[in-house]
């Protein structure tokens, strides 16, 4: 996918999320994501680690979760509406394409991405990695957590979202590669899921 086929994605992607803001602020957290989340505190307290960044933020659960840990968090996201969700709950959140991030060089001990990154094509993905590991300071910790389990690319065709949200996914092998390709992989704890996929992954990664 090109760079305008990229940037059309994006603004669908906008108007979808800003669509389901709402019903998303409405849903209920998966069982698992805090343990998740928990996993990731518990490595960044032993790193002592303090400043997060959270992208593809959403409306916020994790960020307040990591707020409310201690952490200094800061929150970006492509959606308005999502980005108003997160201020709503008291944290730093700021309009942005994780892409192209608005930071300095090294400006973060931790970066953490859950269910954001598959929605970037494959094609686009190391360019995407590259700028998160840009903003992490030497050593800092990234959490990569997505949906896979089988390797598939494309719109979802049923998805419920308006535009059709486009999503890419990887198997467990495969995520691994592509992460160690700019990261040191230091954890990995795959889940089970009984739905349209079947495997959460969820990655700790170190920058070198």
């Amino acid at each position: 996918m090109g760079p305008m086929g990229y940037a059309e994605l994006k603004r669908d992607l906008r108007r979808a999320y800003d669509a389901g803001a709402d019903a998303r602020e409405a849903m209920d957290d998966r069982p698992w994501k805090p343990a998740e989340r928990a996993r990731f505190a518990a490595r960044l307290r032993e790193a002592g680690a303090s400043r997060l960044l959270e992208i593809g933020a959403g409306h916020g659960v994790s960020g307040r979760y990591f707020a409310d840990e201690g952490f200094a968090v800061t929150c970006v996201d492509l959606s308005p509406a999502l980005v108003g969700h997160c201020r709503a709950k008291g944290l730093d959140a700021r309009v942005m394409d994780f892409g192209d991030l608005a930071f300095e060089d090294a400006a973060f001990d931790a970066v953490f991405a859950m269910n954001c990154l598959l929605h970037v094509p494959r094609a686009d993905l190391p360019g995407v990695l590259a700028e998160v590991r840009r903003v992490l300071a030497p050593g800092g910790l990234c959490y990569w957590g997505q949906y896979g389990g089988h390797d598939h690319e494309g719109v979802w065709e049923g998805d419920a979202y308006e535009p059709k949200r486009f999503f890419s996914y990887f198997t467990a092998d495969r995520i691994q590669a592509i992460a160690a390709e700019q990261f040191t992989v230091v954890d990995v704890h795959l889940t089970a899921l009984d739905g349209k996929v079947d495997q959460y992954q969820g990655l700790i990664l170190r920058k070198p």
